[in-house]
């Protein structure tokens, strides 16, 4: 079968415990916008046990189409029944572009899924576009220049360099997505999506796990991506006692958080749950303050959508000022505890 029998963006609708992880409606927003650019729909492929509940809150989110496979073998994520399951969609239903969370889930499965129909994939991607590739056409070959393929943007070498990849040779064009880069749509109750119950045939083998017991960790670690304001800090804080005071400052907004850079993780001074980059974890807050930052790529990666970001940094050529909304070059130990007094007054 040609690449032109390949129509459609499909995105693997993670849920756990029977509740949609948030990447699946981050998903769904950006396979809206590849799909109006390729003149297709997107269609969100559901894996478990008991879940058909679960595609009208898909179909609020965008999905024009969600395809289900219902099975207890499903219930709990195991690779095996699960690549059995969406290789069986692929195969059938041939979709041009499949996306997958970049999950400890996705980063499972997408591989597995993606050797099985003979395809590539590009890992932990932060920007998907439809264009051309080669990006530029080769003199005296313009017409192998191939055109509406996906390219998929990730950061490569440790993040020192941005590596653009495309997959033109082969259907479907498969990418695994950094959760919180993907913005996903307004709910829209209305929108309803087709539903497709699909029977794919699994089969019980040598490589079913058998999962003997479940044990939920109680973490007590608020999660940075929920934040509406992050205190931010980086090395130039000095120590894990200087979180105290960025702790202040974070409370006197509400949904305040504090995070950090590499660094501070590094030091042993914040947890790893509390890094923001392209080793940690990608934000987007209404208010982002970077104190003691100095604004690695590493970092910038992480936090540069930000509404609103205010540096704070005793060295005025910082790379962090470059891209702040604002910027104020001095010590931290004067700037903070002023600030705080005066959003308490104020409070």
């Amino acid at each position: 079968m040609g690449l032109e029998e390949y129509k459609g963006v499909y995105v693997f609708a993670q849920q756990v415990d029977n509740e949609l992880s948030s990447i699946a409606f981050e998903l769904i927003g950006k396979g809206k916008e590849l799909a109006e650019k390729l003149g297709t729909d997107v269609t969100a492929v559901l894996l478990g046990s008991n879940v058909g509940s679960l595609t009208d809150e898909l179909g609020a989110y965008g999905a024009d189409k969600v395809i289900v496979v219902d099975s207890p073998l499903l219930e709990t994520y195991r690779t095996e029944p699960y690549a059995q399951a969406l290789t069986a969609v692929i195969n059938t239903y041939k979709p041009e572009i499949m996306l997958v969370g970049a999950t400890a889930i996705g980063r499972d499965l997408g591989p597995t899924v993606s050797a099985r129909v003979a395809t590539g994939l590009t890992a932990d991607c932060t920007v998907l576009e439809i264009g051309d590739f080669p990006l530029n056409p080769i003199p005296g070959k313009e017409d192998q220049q191939k055109h509406n393929q996906l390219l998929m943007t990730r950061p490569a070498f440790g993040g020192n360099t941005i590596a653009t990849i495309a997959c033109p040779n082969n259907r479907p064009q498969m990418a695994t997505v950094r959760p919180g880069v993907m913005q996903k749509l307004p709910k829209d109750p209305s929108h309803k999506a087709e539903v497709i119950n699909f029977d794919a045939g699994l089969v019980e083998n040598n490589r079913y796990v058998e999962i003997l017991e479940v044990v939920k960790a109680v973490g007590n670690v608020e999660n940075i991506m929920d934040a509406k304001v992050l205190v931010s800090g980086g090395r130039g804080v000095g120590s894990e006692e200087g979180f105290e005071q960025l702790k202040e400052l974070a409370s006197c907004f509400k949904g305040g958080m504090v995070s950090c850079s590499r660094a501070v993780v590094e030091n042993g001074w914040l947890a790893q749950d509390y890094q923001v980059g392209q080793t940690g974890k990608t934000v987007r807050p209404n208010i982002y303050f970077a104190i003691g930052i100095s604004g690695a790529i590493q970092h910038v990666a992480g936090m540069e959508e930000s509404d609103l970001i205010i540096a704070i940094n005793k060295d005025e050529d910082a790379p962090i000022f470059d891209v702040a909304d604002y910027g104020l070059v001095g010590d931290w130990k004067k700037i903070v505890p002023q600030l705080t007094a005066a959003l308490k007054a104020e409070n």
